[in-house]
Order: C-alpha cells, then structure tokens, then sequence
C-alpha cells in the first residue's frame, strides 16, 4: 500500500476542506468494508476519536468501539468517552474496565521502561481477549497519522495492532494516514467532536503510569490525577488553555515533612510542569504568574489528600526532556 501522501493532496486547513476530505473517506470506507465490521481501539485520544467518528459517520453500527481503562487516563476521560460516543453518537462501544489487573501487573516495576512495556504489553492482551469474544470482524481501524509513517514505518503502537497474534488477520482501515495532527483536529471539529476531545493536550501512551513516578501506587496515582485537573482547570479559567502547549503534574516516590491543619505530616509533593515546543525537540518553559501559581498551590495542598508540597519545574528541553520518565 502506499504511504506516501499524494502531493497534490491540499491542507486541511478549514471546514470546507475538512468537508470535503470526509465526504471522500465515507466513500472509500464504505467501498473497502461493504457489510463487514471493523474493530477499534479508542483510547479516546485525538487520533482514535476522529477515526472513530469517521467511521460512524460511514458505517455505524459495523464499528466496534472497545476502550480500555487502564486506570491511567486523566479524570473525566473514561466517561467522556462513553458519553460522546455511547450516548451521543450511538456507537457499538464495548467498555472494559481493566483497572485492576493494570495496576496489579505495574505494582513494584519503578524502571520507566519496563513499565511502559508492561502497560502496552497488557493492553494488547486485553484488546486480544475481547477481540476473540467477537465475531464477523474482518478490519481492524487504525489512528495512525502521516508523522506516525515517516517516523515509525506505519505502526502506531498504542493503537496496538503491532503486537496483536498472526492468526487474527485484520485488513486495515487508516483513513487518517495521510494526515498532520493540526489537520485532524480540523476534522475533529467538522465531525461535531467537543473540543476537550479535539483540542486535547499531547498525552503519553502510557498515560498518568509515567506521571507516577518510580513504582506505581494507588494514592500517588490518585494524587497526579486530582492535582493534575486542578493544575487543568485553573489554566483554562486564568486564559493559559490553547496558550501553553503542555502542562501536567507528576508525583514522585518520596515523602517529605510538612503541617496541615497544626499537625506535622509525612506526605508526597506534587511537580508543576508546563512548557512551550514547537516540534517537542526543544521546549520552553512557560512563566506562569506567581500568583496563580500560589492559587495552584494552595489548592492542591487543600484538596489533594497525602500531598504538603507543590514544586514548579524551570528546566527547559534541554537540558530535561517534557516528561519526567
């Protein structure tokens, strides 16, 4: 198949345009499935969304949808996916909840690596497992991008085709293939898409699991996810939202001394980190006003239960990478 895009193919820069490129993905959608089903795995990530809402726009009830919670998605992400697409779109979508069994399989691992092969090896697993419940699947869809062909040869992992078993022999569907990220979205927003789903930051495979970091726990995890939707909602009220081109929190896995409420504790600290890229090869980081950050601050030491400290990360790219693990 070929995967180099069309050069006389226009940039998707605007709604007619973004029209236009469905209409003609319809068709050849239609033309490739027929009657057949077509499986895929929505992690409910920008690439996943647009491709899911591609195909039900082209064949409805023929997509099945499975999305995995792993347990390490921000918060309010496992219920904006079966809202959206469950009871907004009226998708055939299959809901797992695989929470335990993640955490369970990542307890004790601290080396960044292998967690990040523990969490993509678990999840093939899981998608294998409900895959095989089904029956008449003969394609299997794909979020993969342009950038995912040129840097990846055209296997896009955490959309987990690469390490399905031989004997489940899907035809591909990647209506998406030819295109960048900033195109995707602009057909996220003509396929009616929320923008929290189409506009949302770039977030890693492995989710929270590499924003917990070291060994994962239970109350760091929760800890990274409530401080990191306080850290949300507090740049998208003071104006940063769409401004600060990644932000999030992560926990380390040590303690320190502090006072709440008159008593000393014994409690985690919670690191802000929020930059500026233009291609993540180098980035910047964003001077946030010190009083919101003190805002911040003062409520993630209040609402965030085993946290007493709130620190903000002032190193560029490079000399440290975006993400801490």
């Amino acid at each position: 198949m070929n995967n180099v895009r069309p050069e006389s193919m226009k940039r998707i820069d605007n709604p007619q345009l973004a029209e236009a490129f469905i209409a003609e993905q319809v068709e050849q959608i239609q033309k490739q499935v027929a009657d057949k089903k077509v499986l895929l795995a929505l992690s409910g990530g920008v690439d996943s969304s647009v491709v899911a809402a591609l195909l039900i726009k082209a064949i409805g009830k023929q997509l099945v949808c499975v999305h995995v919670n792993h347990g390490l998605l921000r918060k309010g992400e496992p219920e904006q996916v079966v809202e959206v697409f469950r009871n907004q779109m009226d998708a055939n979508l299959i809901y797992v909840d695989a929470v335990d069994r993640f955490l369970d399989k990542l307890a004790g691992v601290a080396e960044p690596e292998k967690k990040r092969k523990n969490i993509g090896a678990e999840f093939i697993r899981v998608f294998e497992e409900e895959a095989r419940k089904l029956e008449g699947i003969e394609f299997l869809a794909q979020g993969t991008i342009y950038p995912d062909i040129i840097e990846s040869d055209g296997v896009k992992a955490h959309h987990n085709v690469g390490g399905l078993p031989e004997d489940m022999q899907f035809e591909l569907v990647e209506p998406l293939k030819f295109l960048y990220k900033d195109e995707v979205r602009v057909v996220g927003k003509a396929l009616g898409l929320p923008d929290g789903m189409v506009y949302r930051q770039p977030f890693p495979g492995p989710g929270l699991g590499v924003r917990c970091l070291g060994a994962i726990t239970r109350d760091r995890l929760v800890a990274v996810r409530e401080s990191d939707a306080i850290l949300r909602e507090e740049f998208a009220k003071n104006g940063l939202e769409g401004k600060v081109w990644q932000y999030f929190t992560a926990v380390p896995d040590f303690k320190s001394v502090g006072i709440k409420d008159g008593k000393r504790t014994f409690a985690y600290p919670v690191i802000i980190r929020a930059v500026n890229t233009v291609d993540a090869m180098t980035a910047t980081v964003e001077e946030v006003p010190y009083e919101l950050l003190k805002h911040i601050t003062d409520r993630i030491t209040t609402e965030v239960e085993g946290v007493n400290r709130v620190l903000y990360d002032l190193t560029p790219k490079p000399s440290g990478t975006i993400e801490w693990e």
